[in-house]
C-alpha cells in the first residue's frame, strides 16, 4: 500500500512497563508529527504518578516529541491504517529513559567495537477466556499438546489468523505452534538486525493480543499466570556480524565452533547474571516463573543445546551461530531485555572474560553453579542497582527509572500480600488483577 491510501496513521512507542503507547492520526495532519506527556513514565500499572527518576525534570508534565519517518511505516492489521513505531525526544535530544533509544545506543555501542548486533526472539504466551464470574481461566483446549497445529489445539483458528495478519504487515513470523501447556503458544520471529527485529516483535504482541480480543479471548505473555502450568519466556537470540558480513561467534577451527567472541559474550551475560533479572524479569510474578525444575534460565550457566540453561547455545553453526539467553519472560520489555544481554555480552568482550566450563549436568538436580536469579523482585532490583557497569552500560536515567517505578509495584504487592513470603510460589490475585489486563 502507497502512504496515500492509508486513512488514518497509528503512531506507537514501547514506554517503560513495557506498553504499546500511541495516537491515531489523520492522513491530513500525520506530517506535523505528535507529542506526549512525560508523565507516563512516573506511572505504574495501577496508574499511580510517582516520584522516580527520568532523566529530566518533570515538573508541569512536559511534552516528548514522537520522532517517526514516514517512509517506515508499514501497513497495520486495522483496515486503512498505517503504523510506525516512534522514538521519544525531549528538548531536541533523545530521551533518556526511552527503551528504544537504550536498545539503539547497545546497537551503537557494539557498532563502535566493528560489529552489527542481531536479534531474533521467541515468545510464548497463553489464550484465556471468560470464566462465568468474569474471570480469566485458560482457554478450553484439553487436547492441546506442545508442538501441535490445527484446529484441535486452537479450536478459534487464531494462530492462522495471526499469522497472515502478521505476514500482510510485514512482520516476519518464522513459525506458529502451541507450547508445552495447555492453551499455550510459542511465537517466533525471524531474526535480523536488532533494532528491526524487536520493533517487529513489540508489533507483534499488539497484533497477536488486538487479534485475540476481536474474538473475545485474551492473550497474555505474563510470566506465569497459573501456578499449575508452565510459565510464559521470552528468548534473546544473539549474535554479530563482523566488518566483512560474517557471524563473527562463529569460528570452523575450533572444536566446539564457537569464537573467542563468543565465549567472552557468554562470560559476559553470565558475570551480570544477577543484575540482569531486573531487567529481563521486571514484574512480581516473574518470580514465579524463576524457579527450580523449570526451564528457564535461573541458574548463572551456558550449555550445548541446553534448555535448562540461562544461556542456550544452539547446535546450527557457521551464519546460524548464536545464543540464546532464556532468563527473560514475556512481560518483560523487549526493547529493555534485548539492549540488557547485548551490553552485558559487550562487557564481556571489553574486559576479555572467559567463560566457565559448559554445563553437563540435567540443569535441574544436577547443576555446576550455586549462582542463580534473586527470589523474588525487591531483590532482583537491589542486584541491578548494585551492578555499576550494566547500569552505566545500559544508562543509568532508564534503570533508575525502572527501579523507582518497580520499587512502588513491589511496595504495592506486600502491602496487599503482608504474608508474601510464605506463598511458596502462588499466583496471587494482586498479580492477576495487576498485571493481566496489560501484559
Amino acid at each position: 500500500m502507497t502512504q496515500e491510501t492509508y486513512r488514518r496513521y497509528r503512531v506507537l512507542w514501547p514506554d517503560h512497563l513495557g506498553l504499546a503507547r500511541g495516537k491515531y492520526l489523520p492522513r491530513r495532519s500525520v506530517a506535523r508529527g505528535t507529542s506526549f506527556c512525560l508523565g507516563v513514565f512516573l506511572q505504574g500499572f495501577d496508574k499511580g504518578i510517582y516520584e522516580v527518576e527520568t532523566g529530566v525534570d518533570p515538573t508541569g508534565f512536559p511534552d516528548m516529541e514522537a520522532q517517526f519517518d514516514l517512509q517506515g511505516v508499514r501497513s497495520g492489521w486495522e483496515p486503512g491504517t498505517g503504523v510506525v513505531v516512534a522514538d521519544l525526544d525531549f528538548a531536541n535530544e533523545p530521551f533518556a529513559a526511552s527503551p528504544r533509544h537504550t536498545l539503539r545506543r547497545a546497537v551503537a555501542d557494539w557498532e563502535a567495537l566493528g560489529y552489527r548486533a542481531q536479534i531474533g526472539i521467541e515468545l510464548e504466551a497463553y489464550v484465556l477466556q471468560r470464566a462465568d464470574d468474569g474471570s480469566w481461566q485458560p482457554n478450553d483446549t484439553p487436547g492441546a499438546f506442545v508442538y501441535g497445529t490445527g484446529p484441535i489445539t486452537d479450536p478459534t483458528g487464531l494462530i492462522p489468523e495471526i499469522l497472515d495478519r502478521a505476514e500482510a504487515s510485514g512482520i516476519p513470523v518464522e513459525s506458529l505452534n502451541t507450547e508445552f501447556d495447555s492453551p499455550q503458544f510459542e511465537l517466533t520471529l525471524e531474526y535480523g538486525d536488532a533494532m528491526e527485529a524487536v520493533d517487529n516483535v513489540f508489533l507483534f504482541k499488539e497484533l497477536a493480543k488486538e487479534t485475540t480480543a476481536e474474538h473475545g479471548l485474551k492473550m497474555t505473555f505474563m510470566g506465569r499466570p497459573f501456578v499449575d502450568r508452565a510459565g510464559s519466556g521470552l528468548h534473546v537470540n544473539l549474535s554479530l556480524l563482523g566488518q566483512d558480513g560474517t557471524n563473527a561467534f562463529y569460528d570452523s577451527r575450533a572444536a566446539d565452533g564457537l569464537s573467542e567472541l563468543a565465549g567472552q559474550a557468554i562470560a559476559g551475560i553470565l558475570a551480570h547474571h544477577e543484575a540482569l533479572a531486573g531487567l529481563c524479569a521486571p514484574t512480581v510474578n516473574a518470580y514465579k516463573r524463576l524457579v527450580p525444575g523449570e526451564l528457564v534460565g535461573r541458574w548463572a550457566n551456558w550449555g550445548h543445546d541446553h534448555r535448562c540453561a540461562a544461556v542456550r547455545v544452539p547446535p546450527q553453526r557457521g551464519s546460524a551461530t548464536r545464543l540464546e539467553h532464556r532468563m527473560a519472560d514475556g512481560a518483560a520489555n523487549p526493547y529493555i531485555a534485548a539492549a540488557a544481554v547485548l551490553q552485558a555480552a559487550r562487557l564481556g568482550v571489553t574486559a576479555g572474560l572467559a567463560p566457565p566450563e559448559p554445563e553437563t549436568g540435567d540443569g535441574m538436580e544436577s547443576i555446576n553453579t550455586d549462582r542463580r536469579t534473586p527470589d523474588q523482585l525487591a531483590a532482583a532490583m537491589a542486584a541491578l542497582e548494585a551492578d555499576a557497569a550494566l547500569v552505566e552500560a545500559v544508562g543509568a536515567d532508564l534503570v533508575a527509572n525502572q527501579i523507582g517505578i518497580k520499587g512502588e509495584e513491589w511496595r504495592a504487592y506486600t502491602e496487599a500480600e503482608p504474608g508474601w513470603a510464605e506463598l511458596n510460589g502462588t499466583v496471587t490475585e494482586w498479580e492477576q488483577a495487576t498485571y493481566l489486563p496489560f501484559l
